[in-house]
């Protein structure tokens, strides 16, 4: 008789055993989450940073084309106006 006490005893506390280790666990699970949220991974800045530097050299080509026609002068006016931007 005792056995089948310990039986039962056994498969319900597994259940509970389980839900503490969730319940434990769950602020840690949120903090992380909140960390992946409010900080900026290498790969995601240095995906931004290239995005920068492509319109930024988008926009110089765009005002260097209205002021050159010459190819030559056109590229010399995107390098000059892309370093001036600090890239």
């Amino acid at each position: 008789m005792m056995r089948g006490w310990l039986v039962v005893t056994a498969l319900a506390l597994g259940g509970c055993v389980s839900t503490v280790g969730k319940v434990v666990t769950a602020p840690v699970r949120v903090a992380g989450k909140a960390v992946d949220w409010t900080t900026t991974s290498r790969d995601e800045a240095d995906r931004n940073r290239g995005r920068q530097i492509r319109k930024t050299e988008e926009r110089a080509r765009k005002q260097c084309r209205r002021d050159f026609d010459d190819d030559y002068a056109r590229d010399r006016c995107v390098r000059e106006r892309v370093a001036n931007e600090g890239y």
